[in-house]
């Protein structure tokens, strides 16, 4: 989910749904984009979406919780504990002897918990210094510890108040900017409850409060703290639900391990071991167990606003921390099998993973999310038996990767893919824009599903070989642009075949061509010199802003740094261009863009959000925050991590008995070790010298290595 007016409408599966923006309506507008005139209604005035770019929100699916840096929940904006999509509560207000703490410090000490930290003076106290502090531990499931301490000379006696109050709204109307009145409150046991017509929340306290104010929402307790000593409160924050509803999606339940291993990284470059152990870290947040199978655990999109699976981008999280093991992949793509359309029905193709249309930009056309995680689950499930996944759990999954290739069959107009979600009749008759990453993702997909079809004995491989010739042949004919620097591909190929030139950090997937037999790569819809100057595009001072790349060259006249689409930085899309680089061979142009990516993570703390502003890097200035950026997203967490990773090369062939290792021989970060991989389920160590030189430190005995 994301606020509407900020980011146009993707689906999340299995999120309630939400009011969905019109970002190219003009202020002042009315409904229909028409000017407000004389004699015309004047439309009321739209809820501004909360901003987070601020907020120190802590996330441990499916509960998450934000606030402001002083750790006060005002319930304006964001601000509260949330439960599957529920503002659990939306106030928590603390007093101590009726003042505010003053604040010092409010920080992540993991994507799960918060630490704030302010400072209260005892009134009539002469001295200057403050004497009490306040901190307040906060665990995004719902339950914060509030630790009041006296380091004075005497003793402080003074009344602590909490002020408590919840509107149980669904993040999607937060999102949007709505904000409902406050429930009434009723005193039970410890604390207070909130009734809903659909939940209900409680809140209980640990000792009991001194006295409970239903009306006013508080709990207060009458203090004396000793010299030296401390008092503490624990307070716990819980939803009910009425029974009969879905079962939502549980969380990685306690004791169950993380899907993939932990890695130790050291590097010459200090900045690249806490970018991978943070980014590993929200990514495991981001968690949640599938209700039809709790072992299958799934990443979310991100927190706040796409706090549900969106396909597509689960997939990308699971594919990029393959290195990491294949436990994190199987689940994600048995969770979205049991989604696949199935069967015959009007207006539905079969084999169609979900996902709705997002926005493209001010210069190109929406891209289909179904369209893209059809197409990512057979490349996913391809490269994860290559990695390791068992051949038994591959031939399980094998029918759904068949049923993503038949939809995939059935899409080409015009020689291309377009939008698979539609009826082939409807985009016969009412076709769009064919982009430049969908066929590539498309020629990946025929070529990885010919490997999975070839292996498992299934008929019609040399068809899909053939298939992605064919769609070679016709990606280089019509889709290059010629100009004066020597050529680039085209965004996208609009009805008719007319070319849309814009320039956009989306042509990076054209290196992402895939892992191969043997640790290989696959042939490129580019031949070798369409490669190279593409990746001098991609570096240039149009695209390359010194923290990544841009969305949209700054050339563009629709050009906008905060534009998710039109000029803002996407660190899943920067990641894989330095990924697509270095193995095509452009290891300076890679080791650039990871110098932006690296920069920028020193000043986001080591956890970089799913966006930042396209603005140009200059001394002294960190990058701009977006305000609408999720914090933490489940395609920059993993992308983070694979723009490390793939400076070493570990390219596996476990079904071949293979392990290719080719690292960066310029080697970007200096001696790179990486420990704690997974190749085959069995530990897996490479070392790389600063000279670019790898040595295979760990690796199963039944691997064959091969150095390149």
């Amino acid at each position: 989910m994301r606020p509407p007016q900020a980011m146009p409408a993707e689906s999340v599966v299995g999120a309630p749904p939400r009011p969905v923006g019109r970002p190219d309506q003009a202020p002042g507008a009315g409904p229909a984009g028409a000017p407000v005139g004389p004699g015309r209604p004047t439309a009321p005035p739209r809820p501004q979406p909360p901003a987070v770019h601020h907020a120190v929100i802590c996330v441990n699916a499916p509960a998450m919780a934000a606030s402001g840096p002083d750790g006060q929940l005002r319930g304006h904006g964001l601000h509260g504990f949330y439960r599957n999509g529920v503002r659990v509560l939306a106030r928590m207000e603390l007093r101590l002897g009726g003042m505010e703490p003053l604040p010092l410090q409010g920080t992540l000490t993991s994507t799960a918990q918060a630490r704030f930290l302010g400072a209260v003076r005892v009134p009539g106290d002469l001295d200057p210094d403050p004497a009490l502090t306040v901190e307040r531990l906060r665990h995004a499931d719902g339950v914060e510890t509030v630790v009041v301490r006296n380091t004075g000379p005497r003793p402080a006696r003074l009344p602590l108040e909490i002020a408590l109050g919840t509107d149980l709204g669904p993040v999607a109307e937060i999102a949007a900017g709505h904000r409902q009145p406050d429930l009434p409150g009723q005193v039970q046991s410890a604390g207070l409850r909130w009734t809903g017509p659909v939940h209900s929340a409680v809140v209980s306290a640990q000792p009991s409060p001194h006295a409970v104010l239903a009306g006013a929402g508080v709990l207060r307790w009458d203090l004396e703290v000793q010299p030296g000593a401390r008092w503490s409160v624990e307070l716990h924050t819980e939803l009910e639900s009425a029974a009969g509803g879905p079962r939502p999606p549980g969380g990685r339940g306690t004791g169950v391990p993380l899907p993939w291993s932990e890695p130790e990284v050291r590097s010459d470059d200090t900045r690249a071991a806490p970018l991978v152990s943070r980014s590993l870290d929200a990514l495991g947040g981001l968690l949640f167990a599938d209700p039809d199978r709790p072992t299958d655990l799934y990443p979310a999109s991100g927190a706040p606003w796409r706090f549900g699976l969106a396909p597509a981008d689960a997939l990308w999280a699971a594919r990029l921390t393959l290195p990491l093991g294949t436990r994190l992949a199987a689940g994600t793509l048995r969770a979205l099998a049991r989604r696949q359309q199935l069967g015959p029905a009007p207006g539905r193709t079969e084999g169609l993973l979900p996902g709705a249309l997002r926005h493209g930009g001010p210069e190109l056309p929406p891209t289909c999310t179904a369209t893209e995680a059809t197409l990512l689950f057979v490349t996913v499930l391809a490269e994860a038996w290559r990695w390791g996944l068992p051949p038994a759990e591959v031939a399980e999954l094998l029918p759904a990767a068949e049923r993503a290739l038949a939809a995939l069959r059935e899409g080409l107009v015009d020689g291309f893919v377009t939008d698979l979600s539609r009826p082939a009749e409807e985009r016969s008759a009412h076709p769009v824009a064919a982009r430049a990453e969908v066929q590539a993702q498309a020629h990946r997909a025929a070529l990885h599903g010919a490997e999975l079809l070839e292996a498992f004995g299934r008929p019609g491989a040399e068809d899909w070989r053939g298939w992605a010739a064919a769609l070679r042949g016709r990606f280089r004919e019509r889709f290059w642009v010629d100009d004066l620097s020597g050529g680039r591909p085209a965004a996208g190929l609009a009805p008719g075949g007319q070319q849309l030139p814009a320039v956009a950090s989306s042509l990076v997937h054209l290196l992402d061509t895939g892992l191969a037999v043997d640790g290989g790569r696959h042939e490129s819809l580019l031949d070798r010199e369409q490669t190279r100057l593409l990746a001098q595009r991609l570096v240039a001072p149009e695209l390359d802003n010194g923290w990544g790349l841009r969305t949209l060259s700054a050339k563009s006249p629709r050009f906008n740094p905060l534009g998710h689409r039109g000029g803002a930085v996407r660190v899943h899309e920067t990641a894989l261009a330095v990924a697509g680089l270095a193995e095509a061979g452009h290891e300076n142009e890679a080791g650039a863009l990871l110098e932006g990516l690296l920069a920028a993570s020193a000043h986001f703390e080591g956890r970089l959000p799913e966006m930042y502003a396209g603005e140009q890097r200059t001394p002294g200035c960190p990058p701009v925050p977006h305000p609408a950026a999720c914090r933490p997203a489940a395609v920059s967490a993993a992308g983070a991590v694979h723009a490390v990773f793939a400076l070493a090369g570990v390219r596996p062939d476990v079904p071949g008995g293979r392990v290719l290792v080719r690292p960066a021989s310029t080697a970007p970060l200096g001696e790179l070790e990486l420990t704690g991989l997974r190749v085959a389920g069995e530990p897996f160590s490479v070392r790389v010298s600063r000279i670019g030189v790898a040595m295979v430190e760990e690796a199963s005995t039944d691997l064959q290595l091969v150095a390149h």
